[in-house]
């Protein structure tokens, strides 16, 4: 039995617009200057608490502990109350997820998003239906890049064939310490070239992974 397992953010779906609109709501309520999608996109990747300490530093919010607390949670409230009104899916993954699923993969997804809003994402989304685990942020108490997780989901799924599917630095390093091939999906959230993160396929849209999983069945190209 093989598996593939997805991050969600900047692989699966395009998150960064709501994620920005909730970011900056919460400036706001503050008496802050709104972000940029493009600021808010470079922040993604290690789940809220990141994001939050990410917004603060970067206007100029002083850091304390209790402050940071207070705001990850009320971001997490807020992101919690609609977290799919601007969240896409990338075009093909809804195609290459049912290409899976056919040839018989058993599916699941590791991601720093908490692990309650990222099924609130899967469902609005209308693609639970493929994954047999779902790991969150708090699922655990470590995060990506720790292998933690991965290998937690690994369990879940019962296969130790597996690739590791995902679009960041966070992503390769994750799959690197957990021992498994990674595809890098090289239109999401990564802040650094393709050549500066280890990967052991890369692709650019969800058209070219279903054609690469397609040969890897027929077993015309070597891994």
């Amino acid at each position: 039995m093989r598996a593939i397992i997805f991050d969600l953010d900047g692989t699966l779906c395009d998150s960064a617009p709501d994620l920005r609109a909730t970011a900056n709501a919460l400036l706001r309520s503050m008496g802050y200057q709104p972000l940029s999608l493009d600021v808010i996109r470079s922040f993604i990747g290690n789940g809220v608490p990141k994001l939050v300490e990410r917004v603060m530093k970067h206007s100029d919010i002083e850091f304390t502990e209790q402050r940071h607390g207070e705001m990850t949670a009320t971001f997490e409230k807020l992101y919690a109350e609609n977290p799919v009104a601007k969240t896409v899916l990338y075009p093909g993954v809804r195609d290459a997820l049912d290409m899976l699923k056919s040839r018989g993969y058993v599916m699941g997804v590791c991601t720093n998003k908490v692990h309650g809003i990222t099924l609130q994402v899967l469902e609005g989304l209308k693609i639970d239906q493929y994954f047999d685990a779902v790991v969150g942020g708090d699922s655990l108490p470590t995060r990506k890049p720790d292998p933690a997780m991965l290998h937690d989901c690994i369990d879940q799924l019962g296969t130790k064939n597996v690739w590791y599917v995902g679009d960041s630095e966070v992503d390769s390093e994750t799959a690197v310490a957990a021992g498994i091939k990674f595809s890098l999906f090289t239109n999401g959230y990564r802040k650094s070239p393709v050549s500066e993160i280890e990967h052991t396929t890369r692709f650019s849209t969800f058209a070219d992974l279903s054609g690469f999983l397609s040969a890897v069945n027929e077993m015309t190209v070597t891994l």
